[in-house]
């Protein structure tokens, strides 16, 4: 047993769409409550002492759903992104962003940069959106930026979207699912995982705190013996 706070969490935040149709409510309606718990994730981690929360926002996959629910989304990504600042402040919280900024449309890439400017200094937990993020595409991108080689691993990790970062020591899946989902391939490796049978939207810190508890009893060996 580790008995430790990991000082990276991923979370996979899954289950907003399940949540609303259980409930006879729009898609919409479920990211919309995606998007609130996400806010109470946020500050329950910063409390606890986590050092960095890597959000699954938005999968380089996830522009195959339905116009109206990826235009949806994108709003409330330009919503949060706008509206927080008080919030991030209060709370010292840095945003960060993983994944290809330029697919990204123009007003949504503009929110985001703004975003990363005015909290580069705050020094409390740094929040990296994992946004048009997809772990094969962001090696991909990686191997790209490094030329043309000979690759190692310590080559290959300068240029990740976030090379400074420490790999997630914990990566939280919601609503039951047991699958990464293209997710910090690289950086997850070695990674605990935790499902939560619990949709995205009911997930709170209580939930968080079973994870965490979960976590702390693991015994960690990287592929080596005690």
């Amino acid at each position: 047993m580790n008995g430790q706070t990991p000082d990276h969490l991923g979370i996979i935040m899954d289950g907003n769409g399940r949540w609303a149709k259980s409930r006879g409510l729009a898609r919409t309606q479920g990211h919309l409550e995606g998007l609130k718990a996400a806010k109470r994730i946020v500050k329950a981690a910063s409390d606890r002492g986590i050092a960095y929360l890597t959000l699954y926002t938005f999968s380089t996959e996830n522009w195959k759903r339905a116009a109206e629910e990826v235009g949806f989304i994108m709003g409330l990504v330009r919503q949060y992104l706008r509206g927080e600042f008080d919030f991030y402040r209060e709370n010292a919280i840095r945003i960060r962003h993983a994944g290809d900024r330029e697919g990204l449309p123009a007003d949504i890439r503009a929110e985001l940069e703004k975003a990363l400017e005015d909290t580069r200094d705050f020094t409390g937990m740094q929040v990296i959106l994992a946004l048009n993020y997809g772990g094969r595409d962001e090696i991909v991108r990686a191997v790209n930026r490094a030329g043309p080689g000979p690759f190692t691993e310590a080559l290959l990790r300068s240029h990740l979207d976030n090379p400074d970062l420490p790999d997630p020591d914990l990566i939280i899946r919601t609503a039951g699912e047991f699958r990464t989902s293209n997710f910090l391939l690289w950086e997850g490796a070695y990674a605990e995982y935790y499902i939560s049978e619990k949709f995205w939207p009911d997930f709170n810190g209580e939930d968080l705190d079973a994870a965490l508890g979960a976590y702390g009893g693991r015994d960690r060996r990287y592929g080596g013996l005690p």
